[in-house]
């Protein structure tokens, strides 16, 4: 054990070498502003979280984090920027269940791979959608809740119109299926993010949207939008009171929820990856973060880069079978 000693130092010096360009490269990043692509419009839920984040991930590394909000396509716009920049670490998307989970299967051509073109950081957030409509619109149709909707459009088949964040995107989805499992039609009007859209369903040009939670609660709470049942699997802890779809339309296993997560373009550096999931998942953790988030109805992540990509790889399988099942074109 003690007959090599030169060769113990060679060993403990090579090893000290191979650590040396992790470590630098962890010293030297962020050396400027960071940017993160939003690949939906100022005002959604996947801009909210980002805006949450940022000034977190800002304190702790001393650079700017700064929110570039890039829409269009469903979120395709913005992931495929990111997708094809640097994997320096200085560019990272904010991306969704719509980018990382149903896009996949929904577009003929998607511009980017969502699973090989990009090295997953962590889940930011899981949040329910909920179905809600313009309050005095609901009130001059004689809709109280889910069943009095689909009684309603039934009886007006595509009088109805239904709003979403853009094609693809988990907003849509859950509208498809939840016209596909009722037998309904509503004509599909998708936005470039769900800030405009839910700026049309308050002023009364569209009827219905099933917004992620977060960006539609603060329009709950001011009487704005009336807001029917959520398509998650359980209620949310947010709205004890607001029943599931699959409770209050009788739709067992009705389920359409949405996640968001810090995506990195492929080749980044694991160590900055690491990093990042570290500190995001720390931020998360923060009591006036996780007490913000969870009182919109986000429940907040920080999962592993790995656990965080079996999720993605989990979710497109999973989404496959949805847009089969609900029919849903992107129009």
């Amino acid at each position: 054990m003690h007959r090599h000693p030169n060769r113990r130092h060679a060993l403990i010096a090579a090893a000290a070498f191979a650590a040396a360009p992790w470590a630098l490269a962890q010293n030297a990043w962020p050396t400027k502003p960071v940017r993160i692509v939003v690949p939906f419009a100022p005002g959604g839920t996947t801009d909210i979280l980002a805006r949450v984040l940022a000034p977190e991930l800002s304190k702790v590394f001393g650079q700017s984090f700064v929110v570039d909000n890039k829409a269009g396509a469903g979120g395709n716009i913005g992931a495929d920027i990111v997708a094809k920049s640097a994997g320096d670490g200085y560019t990272l998307l904010m991306g969704t269940v719509g980018t990382h989970g149903i896009n996949k299967a929904l577009y003929a051509k998607l511009p980017y791979d969502p699973q090989k073109d990009f090295a997953p950081v962590t889940l930011v957030a899981g949040v329910p959608n909920v179905m809600v409509m313009n309050t005095k619109r609901a009130q001059e149709l004689g809709i109280t809740n889910v069943a009095d909707f689909v009684r309603y459009a039934k009886a007006h088949p595509g009088q109805l119109n239904m709003a979403s964040s853009g094609n693809g995107t988990s907003i849509h989805l859950a509208g498809e299926l939840f016209k596909s499992r009722n037998g309904i039609f509503m004509t599909h009007i998708p936005y470039r993010g769900s800030g405009p859209a839910l700026k049309d369903l308050i002023g009364g040009a569209v009827d219905v949207m099933f917004d992620n939670l977060p960006s539609a609660m603060p329009h709950i709470q001011s009487g704005s939008l009336k807001a029917f049942a959520v398509t998650s699997g359980q209620r949310s802890a947010a709205l004890p009171d607001l029943p599931t779809v699959a409770e209050a339309g009788k739709l067992p296993g009705f389920e359409a929820s949405s996640w968001f997560g810090l995506l990195a373009p492929a080749g980044t550096p694991a160590d900055i990856v690491a990093r990042l999931q570290q500190e995001t998942a720390k931020a998360m953790a923060l009591p006036a973060v996780k007490e913000r988030l969870l009182a919109q109805g986000a429940i907040p992540g920080g999962n592993s880069p790995a656990e965080f990509a079996q999720q993605i790889d989990a979710e497109i399988t999973k989404w496959a079978a949805v847009v089969k099942a609900s029919g849903a074109k992107v129009d």
